[in-house]
């Protein structure tokens, strides 16, 4: 057989599962429905939580270090100790906050001016404000980077408080093994569904089975009207999901851009890139393909002419 004449009956028979499946547009359509459901809460989720730490991804002052200079060191020595923090990989600014500067802010933030103007002198340090890279900022990142601050001359404290932001990322871990969980439980629901599906239209079609093998038709010959089967409702139910998801982050979209608004924010809710809307596409496939090839497999074997 040439591959033209290879490819040709399989495109054939690719056509004839479309027709065959849709003469049947309820039941069709009630198998792709239950896929796209399947797929679309976990992929909604995991949108959600992707989105999430985009808008946390930009909280980097939470991760500001606030490096306390000690009182004996010069503002010489606090140039160059900002100079030198600059200059490492995993930070992005180093802001300098003279004591002078301190003194005066607490002036006007706390509101004993007159008991602070009893002081001899000013009793705050120099102080320096580390902000780390994106990719430092991290709970791991910032106390790697507290402890080497710390072990340089002429620092007496290096102060983070990210004990939230710790919280916040270890919730979201939680989550997202929790959507993957959901994901696989729910993927093996596609799997069931679909070998369902493919074995009542296997016993639909026995006869038309039998007469196959009777002409000396394989199982392999026999089965492929039935993957592709598997493939359509795969492909419909894919479709599904990312309308579905893309109708609820268009329906979200306005109410989170005003949340955020509210926290001084301009985060916008993203919706479904291309590499993974073909992605959960190829998923779904794959899933269907692999029910539709279990069911065949089993059923169209144990099926003898008589």
């Amino acid at each position: 057989m040439s591959i033209s004449a290879y490819f040709a009956r399989h495109a054939q028979v690719l056509v004839g599962s479309l027709g065959r499946i849709m003469h049947q547009p309820f039941a069709t359509l009630m198998t792709m429905g239950v896929i796209a459901v399947a797929l679309a809460l976990p992929l909604f989720l995991s949108l959600l939580l992707q989105n999430a730490r985009v808008a946390t991804g930009n909280w980097n002052e939470a991760y500001d270090l606030s490096v306390y200079m000690d009182k004996k060191a010069g503002a010489g020595r606090v140039q160059s100790l900002a100079k030198q923090l600059k200059a490492r990989g995993d930070v992005a600014a180093v802001r300098i906050i003279t004591a002078d500067q301190a003194l005066a802010e607490f002036r006007n933030d706390s509101g004993f001016g007159k008991a602070l103007d009893a002081l001899s002198d000013n009793p705050l340090p120099d102080t320096l404000v580390v902000t780390p890279t994106l990719t430092a900022s991290t709970p791991q990142g910032t106390e790697t980077l507290k402890a080497a601050i710390a072990a340089l001359s002429d620092v007496q404290t290096v102060q983070i408080d990210t004990e939230w932001v710790k919280r916040l990322h270890a919730m979201l871990d939680l989550l997202r093994r929790v959507v993957l969980l959901t994901g696989g439980l729910l993927g093996v629901g596609i799997v069931l569904i679909v070998s369902n599906t493919i074995r009542l239209d296997i016993l639909n079609r026995r006869a038309e089975i039998e007469v196959m093998k009777l002409v000396g038709a394989s199982d392999g010959f026999a089965r492929r009207p039935f993957l592709y089967s598997g493939i359509w409702y795969g492909l419909g139910g894919g479709l599904l999901a990312l309308i579905l998801v893309a109708i609820a982050s268009t329906v979200l979209a306005r109410p989170v851009a005003q949340l955020a608004f509210l926290y001084g924010s301009d985060f916008r809710l993203e919706g479904l890139k291309l590499v993974l809307s073909a992605g959960v596409l190829s998923l779904a496939v794959a899933l269907s393909w692999l029910g539709s090839w279990l069911a065949a497999t089993r059923h169209i074997r144990a099926i003898e002419p008589t």
